[in-house]
């Protein structure tokens, strides 16, 4: 009841923000600095000049969150889900009830590597946002300019490379509760971090910046490593986990040049403190206790050269080459608990991908800047990548552990025109050529279309076809035993998809000095070919593989408003999905119901800043409503059926306080995560046969915790 109690407040709160614009005021579009955007765009412009619909989350929107990394962030946007793992701490995107593979994450419009990808399933706990100037989202197919995988958008992190100060120097210490545990080493979050940027001279900049996340686990009734017999399970309900992040960045700018080199590491360690406990028999001693524990230790390297300008004064260029290696080990090892020795000790690699990737674009090749600008681009893509038979049950058919190496490289050529019929109109055809070397060669196309109305009203439109290659699991997992019999499949295809998407947006500026953003979107996405873990038979005992036999449609209407007044600022926005997921079995002469299942989507966040006392206080809220798919599992007659599961609904809210002190050289930020004290839902099996058919806890959050950030800034000339 209270999670709609709250979702009633939200909706509330967007009625009276429409209720606003009905007072009778003059049209004009917006006094304020218009928002420069770069994401898909032939040359960074105005968010207003964008083609594509473009949202926006401002480095104060990271600030007003006490933001450390992307899921801190993600977690209040509309279409936008979080899903967690408290098992290993990760936490990933989904958009549209599609996962992360089919979501891109860009650092400065280069994708980020992960343990098994580039720019897909993403860890958003190790993305760091010290660094970041602001973050650019595009929804719907970004397949022409971005390539593979940019099936429902892409996040552009656009980070800082210049200073207003001839010195500037930010230091910042944040400390946290995990649920109502929290002791300053051993229990709680605690994150410290520094940044110095420095003007050289009128033309060099250098930045240099360190970040270090303590996470200490969340206990939940566990006694952690040092297990004490009878006193409670040993381990963590959420692994304990330690960041370091480090970067630095060289821009050298005249003029139309600029050239800049950023290099960022990043090291993570989580620890797996195992719950069974082993005695050893010391006769005619007492006996002592080990346990078989393991860590996970995930390094990153990222460096980025770019290099900007004109060549013969009026082409314009932008090219990027970069190199990334992301590596993942694992080392097992016998904990002694009496003494905390550690013993037997091996240590391998799990995961690792290692990429050499290069996209620049040109555009701007005719003398007289007239109607049509034309970009082309390219993108290289040399991906090498290994699997430990651990990490995802590679094994041959004679059951012996087989790691797995793969190495993809692509060769892209795009080319994308914007044409101005007028001032008001603009068309942007495009598309993409992929040379595969796993695959067949693939194609990608787009259209976007934007018309400017009369009272500041603007609309766009926008078709485009993309596609996803299969990842390593998919292609190449073996895991078969007398419970298991999960296998790849070598011979996926790519899977192929078409969005189309239409907006309305209208600013409105009021006499008062009070301004008002509505915007509402219509989308459609269309999957064909998608991959999926199907049961393909249950005699002698269930086999699943992975095949391309999936249809998947979505389709999406979403409202955005914004109300700004004085000193107030208000955001809501409710967003209703509809997936209709049609699985078609021939071995066993079935199909699934494709028909549509819904799931609502709501948000709200209301600030309020005090001018005389430098505080900014603010309130964030989203419901997100009860989602529902189709499963292959076995019927009571050991038959391969479908059966619908069911993830309960929940609602998610924060606050917080901001407070700036002599002239904003000194900032405090107080506040509470997940107010409502969230920590799990019931995920319902479908399937009364099943052995969980009363359903099961999908674990989301630690429940409620509170944190106070300090930050000193130090600016001069």
């Amino acid at each position: 009841m209270q999670i709609y109690t709250k979702a009633f407040i939200s909706l509330s709160v967007l009625f009276v923000t429409n209720a606003f614009s009905q007072e009778q005021v003059k049209d004009t579009t917006t006094t304020k600095l218009e928002e420069v955007v770069v994401t898909g765009q032939i040359e960074a412009q105005s968010l207003k000049k964008s083609v594509h619909n473009v949202r926006v989350i401002s480095k104060e929107d990271i600030k007003g969150l006490a933001a450390n990394n992307l899921g801190d962030v993600l977690n209040q946007y509309l279409n936008i889900s979080i899903r967690t793992n408290g098992g290993d701490g990760r936490s990933t995107v989904s958009m549209f009830g599609l996962d992360s593979q089919y979501f891109k994450i860009l650092v400065d419009n280069i994708p980020l590597v992960s343990d098994t990808g580039l720019g897909n399933n993403i860890d958003l706990t190790q993305v760091n946002l010290d660094d970041v100037e602001q973050i650019e989202i595009i929804e719907g197919s970004m397949g022409v300019t971005h390539g593979a995988n940019a099936v429902t958008g892409v996040l552009n992190i656009i980070t800082k490379k210049k200073s207003l100060y001839k010195w500037e120097i930010a230091t910042s210490v944040q400390e946290e509760t995990v649920s109502d545990e929290f002791a300053f080493f051993d229990e709680g979050r605690h994150i410290q971090s520094l940044k110095i940027s420095h003007n050289i001279n009128d033309n060099l900049f250098a930045s240099i910046g360190g970040n270090r996340n303590d996470f200490a686990g969340f206990f939940d009734g566990g006694q952690g490593k040092d297990y004490t017999a009878g006193n409670g399970p040993r381990g963590y309900r959420w692994l304990p986990k330690e960041q370091v992040v480090g970067n630095g960045l060289l821009a050298y700018t005249k003029k139309d040049f600029r050239i800049f080199y950023k290099f960022d590491y990043y090291r993570e360690n989580v620890d797996f403190y195992n719950t069974i406990i082993n005695p050893i028999n010391n006769y005619p001693f007492p006996e002592t206790f080990y346990a078989n524990d393991r860590r996970y230790e995930t390094e990153r390297f990222y460096h980025h050269l770019n290099s900007s300008g004109k060549l013969f004064s009026q082409v314009g260029y932008n090219i990027s080459a970069s190199h990334q290696k992301q590596q993942r080990d694992i080392e097992r090892f016998r904990y002694q608990l009496e003494t905390g020795a550690e013993s037997q000790n091996d240590k391998q690699t799990y995961q690792s991908t290692e990429v050499i990737y290069s996209t620049g674009t040109f555009n701007n090749f005719f003398a007289n800047k007239g109607p049509v600008d034309l970009q082309l681009g390219y993108e290289i893509v040399n991906e090498n990548g290994f699997a430990n038979a651990a990490s995802g049950s590679f094994k041959d058919e004679n059951q012996l552990e087989k790691n797995v190496r793969r190495r993809v490289e692509n060769y892209d050529v795009f080319t994308v025109a914007e044409i101005k019929f007028t001032d008001r109109f603009s068309v942007r055809p495009g598309i993409r050529f992929s040379s595969q070397s796993m695959f067949q060669n693939q194609y990608a196309s787009s259209l976007g279309l934007r018309y400017l109305f009369d009272k500041g009203i603007e609309v766009r439109g926008s078709l485009g076809k993309s596609y996803r290659t299969p990842n390593f699991d998919e292609l190449y997992s073996y895991f078969v035993d007398t419970n298991h019999n999960i296998q790849g499949n070598e011979n996926l295809i790519p899977e192929a998809s078409t969005s189309y998407e239409i907006s309305a947006k209208k600013i409105t500026s009021f006499s008062s000095g009070a301004q008002l953003s509505n915007n509402i979107a219509v989308s459609y996405l269309d999957v064909d070919d998608r991959i999926s873990l199907v049961l393909e038979s249950v005699v002698p005992f269930q086999e699943y593989r992975y095949m391309n036999i999936d249809k998947y449609k979505m389709w999406n209407i979403s409202s955005t408003h914004q109300f700004a007044y004085h000193n107030w600022n208000v955001k809501g926005g409710i967003g209703l999905v509809g997936i209709s997921q049609k699985i078609d079995l021939a071995a066993e002469n079935i199909t699934s119901d494709d028909k549509f299942l819904y799931t609502l989507q709501m948000n709200a966040n209301v600030s309020y800043n005090v001018p005389k006392w430098n505080t900014l206080f603010s309130v964030l809220y989203k419901y997100n409503g009860k989602q529902q798919q189709f499963v292959t599992s076995s019927d009571a007659d050991g038959n391969t059926n479908f059966f619908l599961s069911e993830l309960e609904s929940y609602g998610w809210m924060d606050a917080s306080v901001r407070k700036s002190f002599f002239k904003n050289k000194f900032e405090v930020t107080g506040g509470v995560r997940n107010l409502l004290d969230v920590t799990s839902v019931q995920l319902s099996q479908g399937n009364p046969n099943a052995a969980h058919a009363a359903g099961s806890d999908l674990l989301l959050g630690y429940g409620r915790s509170y944190y106070l950030k300090l930050t000193y800034n130090l600016n001069f000339n």
